[in-house]
């Protein structure tokens, strides 16, 4: 409030006829439970209200900004499934061996890093080993692919460590907990080869908590990957979102949460269909 009317006063001061001016402009005269009822009224109209700080419709911003993070966080999470699950197979696989010693260590330091960390020694290294960094700003997938490649795998890559390591984790639990049950004994009772075993009857079903897994750290990447869109400049959800806390702009940080919580809400029930088709025991009456 008072940075929406200190450039308004006399002589820079804030005076009470400005703050209640700006308060009847923005609503914020009426009893709390009339201004909730109408915001829950306004979003059931697909109206997310406007930006306090840049005046535009908060809607029409999330549905240009949330493309972008939907790129990035799709690109980093499958790049960390791609090799979570071989990496986790192998270590579950190879049980005490120094491979999986190996993917316990990768996995342990992927999880301990911060993202953050990781995103400032990619960005110096690029610096200062090769002399070069990620052209800045986005440029769309359909207008210049290359381009938009180079901004992009970088920050999906740092993204993608932590999360490989985590899910490589769960998948060597997961591989561990299926190849003690009966059913892999009785399928190398039938002299089929430990790989074949392993691929067609320890994968499939030791992949419902890595999909689960997936299905969560999807979900949050795509709430806005503050902090990495930060540093490599990229104008999504999550770059979006600091810019309205440091403007206190609390009509967006509305809106991004709400996303947010719709994502989560949309992917874990497309978690749980995949859950009856990765499964056949599992059915939905």
């Amino acid at each position: 409030m008072m940075i929406l009317t200190g450039e308004e006063g006399d002589g820079g001061k804030v005076t009470q006829a400005d703050i209640e001016r700006v308060q009847k402009e923005l609503g914020l005269d009426r009893p709390v439970y009339i201004q909730y009822a109408d915001w829950l009224w306004k979003i059931a109209q697909g109206d997310f209200g406007d930006s306090v700080w840049y005046g535009t419709p908060v809607l029409d911003d999330l549905k240009e900004r949330f493309f972008i993070t939907l790129e990035l966080a799709a690109l980093a999470i499958v790049l960390a499934f791609i090799a979570a699950v071989p990496l986790g197979v192998l270590s579950a696989v190879k049980q005490d061996t120094p491979l999986d010693h190996v993917s316990r260590l990768l996995a342990l330091v992927g999880i301990a890093l911060p993202t953050f960390w990781l995103g400032i020694l990619v960005i110096y290294g690029l610096t200062y080993s090769v002399g070069w960094l990620p052209p800045l700003g986005y440029a769309t997938l359909w207008g210049d692919p290359f381009t938009n490649l180079q901004q992009l795998i970088f920050p999906a890559l740092v993204l993608a460590f932590h999360d490989m390591a985590f899910t490589a984790r769960v998948a060597r639990s997961a591989m561990l907990e299926v190849l003690r049950e009966d059913y892999m004994r009785t399928a190398r009772s039938k002299g089929l080869r430990e790989w074949t075993v392993v691929g067609r009857h320890a994968l499939k079903n030791a992949l419902l908590p890595v999909i689960t897994v997936s299905g969560y750290q999807f979900g949050r990447l795509l709430g806005g990957t503050i902090i990495i869109e930060s540093i490599f400049v990229i104008p999504g959800v999550g770059r979006y979102l600091i810019d309205a806390i440091i403007h206190r702009d609390f009509v967006v940080v509305q809106g991004v949460v709400l996303l947010a919580a719709a994502v989560v809400l949309l992917l874990n029930l497309v978690i749980d269909v995949l859950y009856g088709v990765l499964d056949p025991r599992i059915r939905y009456s």
